[in-house]
């Protein structure tokens, strides 16, 4: 992709969408499949054929892709897997994608289908207190944050559960052990990752380097999130792989001035106070040991138990990021990304 735009064929953004943007399936034996539109946001529908004792689970299924890439097609697997496997009603959602379309557009529309859903529940046979929240990658941050907003609201039922699959919950600190370990590692490279957030939040990638670098946030407010944000709340097992300690940067307010809606718990919800962390759903949470990823859900695996939260977690020793997306990709799974989607499965089963 980088390739390409400096050649001056396409953007690397287009050139991604491309190889990742999936395939239409054929029809499937086991579940009706339709394209509808909820709250005008684009979503696919999922319903198991087989006939049911009673009203079904419904999970809202959010797709990762830095926010930048992925479709209803991209995950066109995984949620058939999802439904059939679990026989729950799925929602898969198409948000609107970066940078086209900046903070907070995809957490909107998110919120937005998963209300109408919750509204309109009885029309796919759910059991409006069986509704959960499920995302992976930049999906399992969208999942975050509607969960994180849905627990504050009265006029809605509690959601049942939030299924986070290595989710991205902050952008402070990009130099947390998980980062260094696997900086280089596939699907996400740690510059990749910050990256995304950029696009995402301002629809470029200006001042990557001094976000990289931790000069982006003010020394007071570091101070301030340490008690959420911090190697020392990871677990000294997660470190024997070494941990290169960086020197301090210097803060510069301009680059913070760009960058301060990295802030907002919608944006990053690992930084969502205790009054709002406490009412949140029964969680799972899937981590995989070689992705930058890993510390942000174990940090938010700690700030739930914390707050009295059940927290069913589950880590793949064996995994990297991006592996449940490849369940079934051009013909060929990896055992740990199955493994991994069936502890989903599992969870859901116990719901």
């Amino acid at each position: 992709g980088k390739i390409l735009e400096k050649t001056g064929l396409c953007s690397q953004i287009t050139f991604g969408r491309y190889v990742r943007q999936g395939r239409k399936l054929g029809v499937d034996p086991k579940l009706f499949i339709q394209d509808l539109q909820f709250n005008k946001v684009p979503v696919r529908v999922y319903q198991p054929k087989a006939t049911s004792d009673g009203q079904r689970r419904g999970i809202i299924f959010f797709h990762g892709g830095g926010w930048v890439f992925g479709s209803l097609d991209t995950y066109e697997k995984v949620c058939r897997y999802l439904s059939r496997e679990s026989e729950s009603v799925v929602v898969s959602v198409q948000y609107r994608l970066a940078p086209e379309h900046k903070y907070p557009a995809a957490y909107e529309d998110c919120l937005n289908a998963t209300i109408h859903f919750m509204k309109n529940t009885e029309r796919y046979g759910v059991d409006p207190a069986r509704i959960i929240v499920c995302g992976d990658s930049a999906g399992g941050n969208l999942a975050a944050a509607v969960s994180q907003t849905l627990a504050e609201r009265s006029d809605f039922p509690k959601l049942r559960a939030q299924i986070l699959i290595y989710p991205g919950l902050q952008a402070l600190d990009f130099n947390l052990p998980s980062y260094h370990q696997n900086r280089g590692v596939p699907l996400l490279f740690r510059e990749r990752a910050a990256f995304f957030a950029l696009q995402y939040l301002n629809g470029d990638a200006l001042h990557m380097q001094e976000v990289l670098e931790g000069s982006h946030i003010p020394p007071d407010m570091k101070l301030k999130y340490r008690k959420w944000v911090s190697p020392d709340h990871i677990p000294e097992k997660f470190k024997v792989r070494g941990v290169k300690p960086l020197r301090p940067t210097d803060f510069i307010a301009e680059v913070y001035e760009t960058v301060k809606r990295f802030c907002e718990p919608n944006l990053c919800p690992l930084l969502a106070e205790d009054a709002i962390v406490h009412q949140l759903p029964e969680s799972f949470i899937l981590t995989c040991e070689y992705d930058v990823l890993r510390d942000d859900g174990l940090l938010y695996k700690k700030r739930l138990e914390d707050n009295g939260v059940r927290v069913t977690w589950y880590h793949l020793e064996d995994g990297f990021h991006g592996i449940i997306s490849l369940y079934d990709y051009c013909g060929f799974s990896f055992p740990a990304g199955k493994r991994g989607l069936d502890s989903v499965v599992n969870f859901l089963k116990s719901l």
